[in-house]
Protein backbone atom coordinates (compact mmCIF):
# COMPACT_ATOMS: atom_id res chain seq x y z
CA UNK A 1 0.00 0.00 0.00
CA UNK A 2 2.61 2.47 0.90
CA UNK A 3 4.55 1.67 -2.32
CA UNK A 4 1.08 2.44 -4.37
CA UNK A 5 0.95 5.91 -2.04
CA UNK A 6 3.97 6.76 -3.39
CA UNK A 7 4.00 6.29 -7.29
CA UNK A 8 0.15 7.86 -7.37
CA UNK A 9 1.63 11.21 -4.96
CA UNK A 10 4.96 10.91 -7.50
CA UNK A 11 2.32 10.58 -10.66
CA UNK A 12 0.07 13.66 -9.74
CA UNK A 13 4.02 15.91 -9.27
CA UNK A 14 5.17 14.52 -13.21
CA UNK A 15 1.45 14.62 -14.92
CA UNK A 16 0.70 18.58 -13.15
CA UNK A 17 3.94 19.79 -14.55
CA UNK A 18 5.83 20.28 -12.02
CA UNK A 19 8.42 17.94 -12.61
CA UNK A 20 8.38 20.10 -15.78
CA UNK A 21 8.66 23.57 -13.93
CA UNK A 22 11.32 22.37 -11.38
CA UNK A 23 13.52 21.18 -14.16
CA UNK A 24 12.91 25.13 -15.55
CA UNK A 25 14.33 26.23 -12.51
CA UNK A 26 17.14 24.41 -12.27
CA UNK A 27 18.85 25.75 -15.22
CA UNK A 28 17.59 29.27 -14.72
CA UNK A 29 19.15 29.16 -11.30
CA UNK A 30 22.73 28.37 -12.77
CA UNK A 31 24.69 25.83 -13.22
CA UNK A 32 24.50 22.66 -11.51
CA UNK A 33 25.35 18.43 -11.41
CA UNK A 34 23.54 16.09 -11.06
CA UNK A 35 24.49 13.09 -9.49
CA UNK A 36 22.46 9.75 -8.89
CA UNK A 37 23.30 7.02 -6.41
CA UNK A 38 22.11 3.31 -6.86
CA UNK A 39 23.36 0.13 -5.70
CA UNK A 40 21.65 -2.80 -7.17
CA UNK A 41 20.89 -3.22 -11.19
CA UNK A 42 17.89 -6.18 -10.86
CA UNK A 43 14.69 -5.88 -8.29
CA UNK A 44 13.18 -3.57 -10.99
CA UNK A 45 12.97 -1.79 -14.37
CA UNK A 46 16.54 -0.09 -14.95
CA UNK A 47 15.76 0.09 -18.30
CA UNK A 48 12.74 2.62 -18.10
CA UNK A 49 14.56 4.74 -15.21
CA UNK A 50 17.64 5.10 -18.03
CA UNK A 51 15.39 6.04 -20.96
CA UNK A 52 13.72 8.66 -18.77
CA UNK A 53 17.21 10.11 -17.80
CA UNK A 54 18.75 9.94 -20.86
CA UNK A 55 15.77 12.07 -22.78
CA UNK A 56 15.24 14.35 -19.72
CA UNK A 57 19.14 15.19 -18.96
CA UNK A 58 22.74 15.15 -20.59
CA UNK A 59 24.44 11.94 -19.10
CA UNK A 60 27.91 12.34 -18.63
CA UNK A 61 30.94 10.77 -17.90
CA UNK A 62 31.56 11.32 -13.85
CA UNK A 63 35.47 12.62 -14.82
CA UNK A 64 34.14 14.41 -17.46
CA UNK A 65 30.69 15.99 -15.59
CA UNK A 66 33.13 17.36 -12.49
CA UNK A 67 35.45 18.79 -14.68
CA UNK A 68 33.04 20.43 -16.51
CA UNK A 69 31.44 21.75 -13.44
CA UNK A 70 34.65 23.15 -12.01
CA UNK A 71 35.74 24.74 -15.55
CA UNK A 72 34.91 28.81 -14.90
CA UNK A 73 32.63 29.50 -17.17
CA UNK A 74 34.11 31.96 -19.15
CA UNK A 75 36.78 29.47 -20.55
CA UNK A 76 34.05 26.95 -21.61
CA UNK A 77 33.15 26.19 -24.80
CA UNK A 78 28.98 26.69 -24.95
CA UNK A 79 27.01 23.58 -25.85
CA UNK A 80 23.70 23.29 -27.82
CA UNK A 81 22.41 20.87 -25.45
CA UNK A 82 21.02 22.64 -22.67
CA UNK A 83 19.72 19.94 -20.61
CA UNK A 84 20.79 19.48 -16.92
CA UNK A 85 24.29 17.34 -16.86
CA UNK A 86 23.29 14.38 -14.91
CA UNK A 87 25.96 11.19 -13.88
CA UNK A 88 24.76 7.41 -13.13
CA UNK A 89 26.81 5.98 -9.81
CA UNK A 90 26.63 2.65 -8.51
CA UNK A 91 28.40 1.82 -5.54
CA UNK A 92 29.55 -1.49 -3.93
CA UNK A 93 30.46 -3.62 -7.29
CA UNK A 94 27.75 -5.81 -7.78
CA UNK A 95 27.54 -8.56 -10.34
CA UNK A 96 23.96 -7.43 -11.24
CA UNK A 97 25.68 -4.06 -12.64
CA UNK A 98 27.66 -6.19 -15.18
CA UNK A 99 24.70 -8.30 -15.91
CA UNK A 100 21.95 -5.76 -16.02
CA UNK A 101 23.36 -2.39 -16.38
CA UNK A 102 26.12 -2.93 -18.14
CA UNK A 103 23.85 -4.32 -20.92
CA UNK A 104 22.31 -1.28 -21.28
CA UNK A 105 24.98 1.45 -20.60
CA UNK A 106 26.10 -0.33 -23.90
CA UNK A 107 22.96 -0.73 -25.81
CA UNK A 108 21.55 3.04 -25.00
CA UNK A 109 24.79 4.49 -24.84
CA UNK A 110 25.00 5.94 -21.76
CA UNK A 111 28.03 6.13 -19.51
CA UNK A 112 28.02 5.13 -16.13
CA UNK A 113 30.64 4.47 -12.91
CA UNK A 114 31.47 2.46 -9.95
CA UNK A 115 32.95 2.43 -7.24
CA UNK A 116 34.51 -0.68 -5.93
CA UNK A 117 35.79 -2.20 -3.21
CA UNK A 118 38.90 -4.26 -4.11
CA UNK A 119 38.92 -6.34 -1.35
CA UNK A 120 35.98 -7.57 -2.43
CA UNK A 121 36.55 -8.00 -5.91
CA UNK A 122 39.86 -9.97 -4.74
CA UNK A 123 38.13 -12.10 -2.57
CA UNK A 124 34.65 -13.07 -3.61
CA UNK A 125 33.02 -12.93 -0.37
CA UNK A 126 29.93 -12.01 0.59
CA UNK A 127 29.32 -7.98 1.40
CA UNK A 128 29.27 -7.37 5.00
CA UNK A 129 26.17 -5.67 5.42
CA UNK A 130 24.14 -8.52 3.41
CA UNK A 131 25.30 -11.04 6.56
CA UNK A 132 23.14 -9.89 9.56
CA UNK A 133 19.40 -10.45 7.40
CA UNK A 134 21.00 -13.54 5.77
CA UNK A 135 22.13 -15.59 8.94
CA UNK A 136 18.94 -14.86 11.33
CA UNK A 137 16.96 -15.77 8.13
CA UNK A 138 18.51 -18.63 7.06
CA UNK A 139 19.32 -20.67 9.97
CA UNK A 140 18.23 -23.13 11.08
CA UNK A 141 19.06 -22.98 14.46
CA UNK A 142 15.59 -22.57 17.17
CA UNK A 143 18.08 -19.91 19.03
CA UNK A 144 21.39 -18.67 19.10
CA UNK A 145 23.78 -16.81 21.14
CA UNK A 146 25.30 -13.65 20.22
CA UNK A 147 27.66 -11.75 21.89
CA UNK A 148 26.26 -13.11 25.46
CA UNK A 149 22.28 -12.58 24.60
CA UNK A 150 19.81 -15.20 23.80
CA UNK A 151 17.93 -15.05 20.55
CA UNK A 152 14.73 -17.49 20.19
CA UNK A 153 14.38 -17.87 16.64
CA UNK A 154 10.72 -19.91 16.53
CA UNK A 155 9.71 -15.97 15.86
CA UNK A 156 9.77 -13.61 13.09
CA UNK A 157 10.42 -11.12 15.75
CA UNK A 158 13.48 -12.93 17.40
CA UNK A 159 14.98 -13.22 13.92
CA UNK A 160 14.57 -9.33 13.33
CA UNK A 161 16.25 -8.57 16.22
CA UNK A 162 19.13 -11.23 15.16
CA UNK A 163 19.80 -9.47 12.61
CA UNK A 164 19.95 -5.97 13.71
CA UNK A 165 22.29 -7.19 16.72
CA UNK A 166 24.50 -8.55 13.66
CA UNK A 167 24.24 -5.50 11.54
CA UNK A 168 24.63 -3.31 14.59
CA UNK A 169 27.93 -5.26 15.89
CA UNK A 170 29.52 -5.17 12.34
CA UNK A 171 28.57 -1.35 11.40
CA UNK A 172 30.03 0.04 14.73
CA UNK A 173 33.39 -2.91 14.40
CA UNK A 174 36.90 -0.71 15.06
CA UNK A 175 39.09 -2.17 12.50
CA UNK A 176 37.87 -4.59 9.54
CA UNK A 177 40.01 -7.25 11.25
CA UNK A 178 37.67 -7.14 14.55
CA UNK A 179 34.91 -6.95 11.54
CA UNK A 180 36.02 -10.04 9.72
CA UNK A 181 36.45 -11.85 13.22
CA UNK A 182 32.90 -11.62 14.23
CA UNK A 183 31.61 -12.97 10.65
CA UNK A 184 33.64 -16.34 10.95
CA UNK A 185 32.38 -16.32 14.87
CA UNK A 186 29.05 -15.98 13.74
CA UNK A 187 29.17 -18.32 10.66
CA UNK A 188 30.25 -21.27 13.12
CA UNK A 189 27.58 -20.11 16.04
CA UNK A 190 24.71 -20.20 13.57
CA UNK A 191 25.86 -23.31 11.69
CA UNK A 192 26.90 -21.46 8.27
CA UNK A 193 29.78 -23.06 5.74
CA UNK A 194 31.30 -20.09 4.34
CA UNK A 195 30.53 -16.24 3.00
CA UNK A 196 31.46 -17.12 -0.84
CA UNK A 197 29.27 -17.15 -3.30
CA UNK A 198 28.11 -18.76 -6.42
CA UNK A 199 29.55 -17.51 -9.85
CA UNK A 200 26.02 -16.89 -11.25
CA UNK A 201 24.65 -15.22 -7.96
CA UNK A 202 24.02 -11.25 -8.53
CA UNK A 203 24.78 -9.87 -5.33
CA UNK A 204 28.54 -11.44 -5.76
CA UNK A 205 31.14 -8.78 -6.04
CA UNK A 206 32.42 -8.50 -9.50
CA UNK A 207 35.43 -10.37 -10.47
CA UNK A 208 38.67 -8.60 -12.18
CA UNK A 209 38.11 -9.74 -15.52
CA UNK A 210 34.26 -8.48 -15.62
CA UNK A 211 35.62 -5.05 -14.17
CA UNK A 212 38.53 -4.92 -17.57
CA UNK A 213 35.50 -5.71 -19.90
CA UNK A 214 33.26 -2.89 -18.34
CA UNK A 215 36.07 -0.54 -18.67
CA UNK A 216 37.44 -1.68 -22.38
CA UNK A 217 33.83 -0.95 -23.51
CA UNK A 218 34.53 2.95 -22.96
CA UNK A 219 30.51 2.93 -20.97
CA UNK A 220 31.86 2.12 -18.08
CA UNK A 221 34.46 4.21 -15.33
CA UNK A 222 35.28 3.39 -11.96
CA UNK A 223 35.82 4.92 -8.96
CA UNK A 224 37.43 4.02 -5.19
CA UNK A 225 35.17 3.04 -2.34
CA UNK A 226 37.56 2.22 -0.04
CA UNK A 227 39.67 -1.39 0.29
CA UNK A 228 37.14 -3.30 2.83
CA UNK A 229 34.32 -0.91 3.32
CA UNK A 230 34.26 -0.08 6.81
CA UNK A 231 32.68 2.57 8.68
CA UNK A 232 35.56 4.86 8.40
CA UNK A 233 34.81 7.27 11.34
CA UNK A 234 34.69 4.25 13.58
CA UNK A 235 38.35 2.78 12.46
CA UNK A 236 40.17 3.59 16.00
CA UNK A 237 44.05 2.81 13.76
CA UNK A 238 44.44 6.01 11.93
CA UNK A 239 47.05 4.04 10.15
CA UNK A 240 44.36 1.47 9.00
CA UNK A 241 42.38 4.48 8.20
CA UNK A 242 44.82 5.88 5.62
CA UNK A 243 45.18 2.06 4.65
CA UNK A 244 41.57 1.59 3.28
CA UNK A 245 42.01 4.93 1.90
CA UNK A 246 45.09 4.44 -0.15
CA UNK A 247 45.33 1.22 -0.60
CA UNK A 248 42.09 1.17 -2.78
CA UNK A 249 43.50 3.85 -5.34
CA UNK A 250 46.35 1.78 -5.65
CA UNK A 251 44.62 -1.69 -6.64
CA UNK A 252 42.54 0.09 -8.62
CA UNK A 253 45.27 1.48 -10.49
CA UNK A 254 47.31 -1.25 -10.68
CA UNK A 255 44.50 -3.30 -12.51
CA UNK A 256 42.77 -0.53 -14.87
CA UNK A 257 46.48 0.69 -15.94
CA UNK A 258 45.57 4.07 -15.49
CA UNK A 259 44.81 7.15 -12.18
CA UNK A 260 41.50 6.91 -10.35
CA UNK A 261 40.70 10.16 -9.41
CA UNK A 262 37.15 9.54 -7.74
CA UNK A 263 36.18 8.40 -4.35
CA UNK A 264 33.07 7.68 -2.77
CA UNK A 265 32.69 7.29 1.39
CA UNK A 266 30.86 4.03 2.55
CA UNK A 267 27.95 4.99 3.84
CA UNK A 268 28.30 8.90 3.41
CA UNK A 269 26.62 10.55 5.49
CA UNK A 270 28.47 13.38 8.00
CA UNK A 271 28.15 10.92 11.02
CA UNK A 272 30.43 8.42 9.79
CA UNK A 273 32.98 10.97 8.09
CA UNK A 274 34.94 13.94 9.75
CA UNK A 275 37.55 15.80 9.37
CA UNK A 276 39.74 12.90 9.77
CA UNK A 277 38.43 10.86 6.95
CA UNK A 278 38.18 13.62 4.72
CA UNK A 279 41.64 14.94 5.22
CA UNK A 280 42.73 11.28 4.49
CA UNK A 281 41.19 10.94 1.70
CA UNK A 282 42.72 14.54 0.08
CA UNK A 283 46.18 13.71 1.18
CA UNK A 284 45.33 9.64 -0.62
CA UNK A 285 45.37 12.03 -4.04
CA UNK A 286 41.89 12.24 -5.19
CA UNK A 287 40.71 14.94 -7.48
CA UNK A 288 36.69 14.73 -6.08
CA UNK A 289 34.76 12.71 -3.08
CA UNK A 290 30.94 11.88 -2.44
CA UNK A 291 28.87 11.72 -0.05
CA UNK A 292 25.57 10.42 0.19
CA UNK A 293 23.96 14.15 1.28
CA UNK A 294 21.42 14.70 -0.73
CA UNK A 295 21.57 17.70 -3.35
CA UNK A 296 23.08 19.66 -6.51
CA UNK A 297 26.48 20.25 -6.69
CA UNK A 298 27.28 23.31 -8.34
CA UNK A 299 30.60 24.91 -8.94
CA UNK A 300 30.74 26.32 -5.74
CA UNK A 301 30.41 22.77 -4.27
CA UNK A 302 33.48 21.57 -2.18
CA UNK A 303 35.15 19.00 -4.29
CA UNK A 304 35.69 16.64 -1.21
CA UNK A 305 32.13 16.76 -0.31
CA UNK A 306 30.13 16.43 -3.05
CA UNK A 307 26.54 15.37 -2.77
CA UNK A 308 24.49 12.91 -4.27
CA UNK A 309 20.67 11.65 -4.58
CA UNK A 310 20.23 8.25 -3.60
CA UNK A 311 17.73 6.38 -5.75
CA UNK A 312 16.82 2.43 -6.07
CA UNK A 313 16.09 0.07 -9.33
CA UNK A 314 13.49 -1.37 -7.15
CA UNK A 315 11.66 2.45 -7.32
CA UNK A 316 8.80 3.16 -9.87
CA UNK A 317 10.07 5.01 -12.97
CA UNK A 318 7.62 7.76 -11.72
CA UNK A 319 9.72 8.50 -7.91
CA UNK A 320 12.94 8.21 -9.37
CA UNK A 321 12.27 11.29 -11.18
CA UNK A 322 10.65 12.88 -8.89
CA UNK A 323 13.94 12.02 -6.54
CA UNK A 324 15.85 13.43 -9.24
CA UNK A 325 13.97 16.85 -9.70
CA UNK A 326 14.82 17.62 -6.14
CA UNK A 327 10.78 17.73 -5.55
CA UNK A 328 10.49 14.63 -2.93
CA UNK A 329 13.30 16.67 -0.82
CA UNK A 330 11.21 19.72 -1.40
CA UNK A 331 8.02 18.82 0.02
CA UNK A 332 9.03 16.32 2.61
CA UNK A 333 11.26 19.45 3.96
CA UNK A 334 8.26 21.45 3.61
CA UNK A 335 6.16 19.25 5.64
CA UNK A 336 9.13 18.84 8.13
CA UNK A 337 8.90 15.49 8.28
CA UNK A 338 11.78 12.35 7.49
CA UNK A 339 12.36 12.11 3.45
CA UNK A 340 9.20 10.03 2.16
CA UNK A 341 11.81 8.22 -0.14
CA UNK A 342 13.82 6.36 2.96
CA UNK A 343 11.98 3.18 1.88
CA UNK A 344 14.85 1.27 0.30
CA UNK A 345 16.00 -2.03 1.59
CA UNK A 346 19.23 -2.30 3.51
CA UNK A 347 21.35 -2.82 0.69
CA UNK A 348 21.05 1.33 0.18
CA UNK A 349 23.07 2.25 3.11
CA UNK A 350 26.12 1.34 1.43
Amino acid sequence: MRKFILVCIAACLYYSGLVKLALWWQRRSGRILVVLNYHRATGGDIRRHLLYLSRHYRILQLEAALEELYTPHKDKQKTWDQRIPLVLTFDDGYHDNYTHVFTLARELRIPITLFLIPGYVESGDRFWWLEGKRFAHSTLLNEAVIDGRIYYLDFTKGRKALAQAIDNRLRHARSVEEREAFLTSACEKLAFPDRVMAEDDDERPLTWAEVREMEESGWVSFGAHTMHHPMLAYLADPQELRREVEECRTVLERQLGHSVRTFAYPVGQMKYLGDTVIQAVRQAGYNWAFTTLYGFNTPESDPYLLRRIEVSVSQHWLVMVAEAAGLWYFFSRLRKVPFVHRHFTKTSWN
